[in-house]
């Protein structure tokens, strides 16, 4: 801490002084510049103002330390980082979510309620202890159904010699070998993780299962995650599921009819419901790269994946891996919109456009000395022609801050066609 005893000032040393604050006012400012409307750790902070403040004690109407103070107090707001005001429409997408989430809420419990009252007579009720197959005759619990309330998936999850499984219960009251490398898990399975990415954001990772289940067997298996199994093996009924139930959320099926081996409830309905919703449907060939990136930014805020798809490179979405990583910043994308920011901001003004293969007249003029054949045939010879369009973004917290520093997206156009995003992962 900078203090009257180390940075004396007097008469004889003002200039001096002056010059070494001004020395530490400039890096502070340089800081805040840099900072470009974020907020954060300034290191010149405190030595730039502690000696100014010195100086305007000492010498208050010096019109060099007047000059100083005024920089400084602009630095200081500035350093408390960018805001905006965050208005109805740049939160709409919350409030239609909120509301689709307590509509599937209900569905879902609904439903679930419904399941078990279809399974009520072949349900067994009292789950534990669970049979002891080594006791009773198979036909007494074989063909039945329980519901299991403690599932845990991915942490009980082991492979076994028959198959691979979640182990529910203990060895003390008798377990479940809940059977997963088959349709009748994978199926409602990846349909909660479809309701997560179509509907409800703010169901995180599901670690915690309720599985309504039949009963199809027995078998022996150690239930022990690791490679090394040192425990002694178990004998347990083997369930398949029927239906996985997250409270609060949704009701995955298994469907051996659909494609996708399974739906959550509902799932039919979730495209007409959203689609009153979206504010932009699809993208304008002559779309420009800051109303691109805008219209990105609106299908990953209202959820519509076929319109964020189709905001991206066509080269970027080509296989099946390309396609598995699409969703993967997806999600990463939803639970920024949810979790750190609410809304992004394009800087007009920012955007920088690059010709970086093909013939360009970027500064106009070859335009005045060549013909239009003479440059077309030109073009000709350079072949085809790529753009980069680098746009900046600004993101903001639902109390209207700025969140980090500005970020770039880029952008590609071929041949003069549509402009696409590149760099699709990049965060707002």
């Amino acid at each position: 801490m900078v203090d009257k005893t180390t940075f004396t000032v007097n008469e004889s040393n003002l200039a001096m002084r002056i010059g070494q604050a001004e020395m530490y006012l400039r890096e502070f400012e340089n800081e805040v510049k840099r900072a470009n409307g974020a907020s954060g750790i300034f290191r010149s902070k405190e030595d730039a103002l502690a000696r100014i403040k010195i100086l305007s004690e000492f010498a208050p109407n010096d019109p060099r330390v007047k000059d100083m103070f005024e920089r400084a107090r602009n630095c200081i707001i500035g350093s408390t980082g960018n805001f905006t005001d965050v208005t109805k429409d740049m939160t709409e997408y919350l409030v239609n979510e909120q509301k689709l989430r307590e509509m599937y809420c209900e569905k879902s419990e609904k439903a679930w309620n419904a399941l078990r009252e279809q399974y009520k007579d072949k349900l067994i009720e009292k789950v534990y202890p669970a049979p002891d197959v080594l006791e009773e005759p198979q036909e007494e619990y074989v063909g039945k159904y329980v519901i299991l309330d403690d599932v845990r998936y991915p942490m009980n999850q082991f492979m076994g010699v028959t198959g691979e499984y979640i182990w529910v219960g203990k060895r003390s009251s008798g377990m479940y070998f809940v059977k997963i490398n088959g349709r009748k898990w994978l199926g409602p399975y990846e349909a909660v993780k479809r309701y997560r990415r179509q509907v409800d954001s703010t169901m995180m990772e599901v670690d915690k299962w309720t599985v309504l289940a039949e009963i199809t067997g027995v078998t022996m298996e150690q239930p022990e995650p690791g490679e090394k199994k040192v425990g002694p093996p178990v004998y347990a009924a083997v369930v398949e599921p029927v239906a996985l139930y997250v409270p609060g959320h949704v009701l995955g099926f298994y469907d051996k009819e659909r494609e996708t081996s399974g739906y959550f409830e509902g799932e039919d309905e979730v495209a007409a419901i959203k689609e009153a919703w979206y504010t932009v449907k699809s993208v304008p060939d002559d779309v420009t790269p800051e109303r691109l990136v805008e219209i990105f930014r609106q299908a990953i805020k209202e959820k519509n994946y076929d319109l964020y798809v189709d905001c991206i490179q066509p080269e970027r979405r080509q296989n099946p891996i390309q396609e598995s990583l699409m969703l993967y910043h997806w999600d990463l994308h939803q639970e920024r919109l949810h979790g750190e920011y609410v809304h992004a901001e394009v800087v007009p003004d920012a955007t920088k456009i690059t010709v970086v293969k093909g013939y360009s007249d970027e500064s106009g003029l070859d335009s005045f000395f060549l013909s239009a054949e003479d440059q077309k045939a030109i073009e000709a010879r350079y072949g085809e022609k790529v753009e980069y369009a680098s746009v900046q973004t600004i993101s903001f917290d639902k109390n209207g801050k700025q969140l980090g520093s500005p970020v770039r997206r880029n952008l590609i156009r071929t041949n003069g066609g549509r402009w696409y995003v590149r760099d699709y992962e990049i965060r707002f």
